[in-house]
């Protein structure tokens, strides 16, 4: 299947996402040899409430990030169109 023309804020919106996805991970790294700072965990789950809220209105516009239960799909079935986010 041929990868259809992404709008104008398409990689915008995706690199949003990446950021925030590396502070959490790098939040996740710090919490495993700092379990008892309260302020990186108040961090943690902010940015974790954002990366939800921003995937929310990815997929709401641009189809599903995540497969196998943890996005939903339009009618037809949304995977089978590209690119992935993966992919771009």
């Amino acid at each position: 299947m041929a990868n259809k023309p992404l709008p104008d804020d398409y990689y915008q919106r995706l690199e949003e996402i990446q950021k925030i996805d590396f502070t959490l991970v790098e939040l996740n790294l710090y919490l495993d040899t700092h379990p008892q700072d309260l302020e990186a965990i108040k961090q943690y789950n902010t940015f974790t409430k954002k990366a939800k809220e921003l995937r929310q209105m990815f997929e709401e516009r641009y189809g599903p990030m995540i497969h196998f239960g943890h996005s939903y799909s339009t009618h037809p079935w949304a995977w089978i169109e590209s690119p992935w986010p993966w992919q771009v």
